[in-house]
């Protein structure tokens, strides 16, 4: 009787090289491998360049600017930015939307996509002032200098205010102390109890805490900083100003996030860097550079540059090496 002959496996390993080879002219040589092995060393590796990394270089840890803070180090500028906002000449009583329809706001192409947007946000400059002042329990001159003030029309509001905002220009250092006598109304009384207010540590509250359960919205009290002085001195002062590159760095002199260079470099140029409109440009054209990204494997030309720049085949030269044929 015939006896069968076991074939032959069709794949055999080396014993030295652990590799498996196919007699299959169509496949690849393989070989094992230890994905987790490679994870954990991967993780073990990042895990101690990251601590020796940061035990020698340390990290950012500038404490954040507080209303007591911008109270303590820059009270004039605290008691002008109150009488602008409420002569409604700050720089968010005049922004428009989303907080207001003073303006139309920023533009593309004739677009006003700011005012298509409408006010989603409503703050009323004065009521920065006047909402955390009525909230607080505030000494009998300022309860007077708040009566006083709601029992005016607007107009005459807006003289007092207006008034004293320019004599706290024409004083010295802004110095409220210098400020020579005039027809200010309530303003006075009004603008150093907010400061009082501020430099107290009670504002930051009054403020984030208005229309929010959990105490959490920053808008208001942003707003309030901005429309100041202190806040844009102390980002230049840390190099985050939008004309030194502000977006993309970190505090003090660590390295920021250098993934944000692409939409940081068009404010630093023409004619972005000179327009009214920089922000809503800008954002256009990011828009349509990443649209030209996502479409690029259907942009006749953009397409082709792989095969015109064969970039790629120095990085895999290895692999077209062995398949000369293969042109990629």
């Amino acid at each position: 009787m015939a006896t069968a002959t076991p074939s032959k496996p069709r794949s055999q390993q080396s014993r030295r090289s652990g590799t498996l080879r196919t007699r299959d002219s169509h496949s690849f040589s393989t070989r094992p491998y230890d994905l987790v092995k490679e994870y954990v060393v991967a993780l073990l590796a990042v895990a101690l360049l990251t601590v020796g990394l940061g035990a020698v270089f340390s990290s950012p840890d500038e404490p954040a600017i507080t209303m007591a803070g911008w109270a303590k180090a820059a009270p004039a500028d605290v008691v002008a930015t109150a009488a602008a906002e409420l002569a409604g000449t700050s720089t968010s009583a005049s922004y428009g939307p989303p907080y207001n329809s003073a303006a139309e706001g920023q533009k593309v192409l004739g677009v006003p996509l700011q005012r298509w947007g409408g006010v989603r946000i409503p703050v009323d400059s004065a009521d920065l002032i006047l909402g955390p002042l009525t909230a607080a329990r505030t000494d009998a001159p300022t309860k007077a200098a708040l009566a006083t003030w709601r029992g005016a029309d607007e107009a005459t509001r807006t003289g007092w205010a207006t008034a004293y905002a320019d004599a706290l220009g024409k004083a010295a250092d802004g110095n409220p102390a210098a400020v020579a006598p005039g027809p200010y109304g309530p303003v006075p009384v009004l603008t150093r109890s907010f400061l009082d207010l501020a430099g107290s540590g009670g504002l930051e509250g009054q403020l984030t805490s208005s229309g929010n359960f959990y105490g959490g919205d920053q808008t208001r009290a942003l707003l309030l900083l901005s429309d100041g002085a202190y806040l844009e001195d102390s980002a230049r002062a840390q190099h985050l100003g939008g004309d030194q590159w502000g977006m993309m760095n970190e505090t003090g002199n660590y390295p920021g996030q250098p993934w944000m260079w692409l939409y940081t470099f068009w404010y630093q140029v023409p004619p972005f860097s000179t327009s009214e409109n920089a922000d809503a440009e800008v954002w256009a054209l990011m828009m349509v550079l990443t649209l030209g990204l996502m479409f690029l494997p259907l942009i006749p030309g953009l397409r082709d540059l792989p095969r015109l720049v064969p970039v790629h085949r120095l990085i895999w030269r290895d692999y077209y090496r062995d398949h000369p044929r293969d042109r990629g």
